[in-house]
């Protein structure tokens, strides 16, 4: 359930962040699919505020995204950017990162915060990256770098900001191979990345397996609200938690029954997890791509 918050915006371009208190701040991304209305824009991206500094939590599809959520930062708090924290490697969250760049040689320069195989993935999909980014975004697309982590998590870690710790978590194979979550300590906040959509059809990328198994180690976490990599913030976290898994639970039963029953990926893409259909967002396009994915690797398990 959205809870009712005090909204910043910048005047000038109309970039609502909402305020969840304590020094919490969520800037939610629309809700629109890469092929009919990508315009970088698409992600929750977040920003934390401690006695030390401010870290970042995703930072966007664009350089003109990032720096729409930098001027945001400025108009809330002058204490400096210590932290930009990319909860994978998607796009839609990674782009807005060369925003962040010291722009002066006296600015505190960020560390930025991935997981141990984040460097890779970039490096990996840089090219293909590129080209999508001009394909969408056309001029929206200038000055959207690949931004590398100098900071790689392997284990559990802490990040100091002062009052307040960010726990960040990294996980194995799951919505990508390289997902890691971000616990607020002092309001006992978890980020999660793309691990959950609210509203909008999950995608899928990387294990379903893997992903439903994340999501029963998730519900264990000891936090009081969640901010999605998609969709409204919530209270109600253990619920949005389980509609995710009863959606990803569908599309692996069912594919696996078209597998069995010799049908087509074709034909799979039609029906799998039907029953899922009114109660997420983009479902049509959304579901055809995540059957796609996962139909040739549940094959041959």
């Amino acid at each position: 359930m959205m809870l009712a918050c005090a909204h910043a915006q910048t005047a000038q371009n109309d970039f609502a962040i909402e305020s969840l208190g304590n020094g919490i701040y969520v800037h939610h991304g629309q809700h629109l699919d890469i092929d009919t209305g990508y315009q970088g824009d698409i992600c929750n991206i977040s920003f934390v505020v401690g006695s030390k500094g401010v870290a970042v939590i995703d930072t966007g599809g664009s350089f003109k995204t990032g720096n729409n959520l930098r001027d945001a930062i400025k108009k809330v708090t002058d204490k400096p950017i210590l932290y930009v924290i990319n909860t994978h490697v998607h796009p839609d969250h990674i782009f807005g990162n060369a925003a962040f760049l010291p722009r002066s040689p006296d600015e505190v320069k960020a560390q930025f915060v991935g997981h141990e195989k984040l460097a890779t993935a970039m490096q990996l999909r840089k090219e293909a990256y590129d080209k999508l980014n001009v394909k969408y975004m056309g001029n929206d697309a200038k000055g959207s770098e690949i931004v590398l982590p100098t900071i790689m998590i392997k284990e559990p870690t802490d990040l100091d900001l002062g009052d307040r710790k960010l726990i960040i978590t990294p996980y194995p194979n799951a919505h990508t191979n390289t997902d890691i979550s971000v616990i607020d300590s002092k309001t006992s906040t978890l980020f999660t990345g793309d691990l959950l959509f609210i509203e909008r059809t999950p995608v899928l990328e990387g294990d379903i397996k893997g992903l439903i198994t994340v999501i029963d180690t998730l519900k264990t976490y000891p936090v009081k609200q969640v901010v999605p990599g998609h969709g409204p913030f919530t209270k109600d976290w253990v619920t949005a938690l389980n509609n995710e898994q009863h959606y990803l639970n569908a599309v692996l039963t069912d594919i696996r029954a078209n597998i069995k029953a010799g049908k087509s990926m074709t034909e799979a893409m039609d029906t799998a997890a039907a029953g899922e259909k009114d109660k997420w967002l983009l479902f049509d396009i959304a579901n055809r791509r995540n059957v796609n994915i996962l139909y040739p690797a549940l094959e041959f398990e």
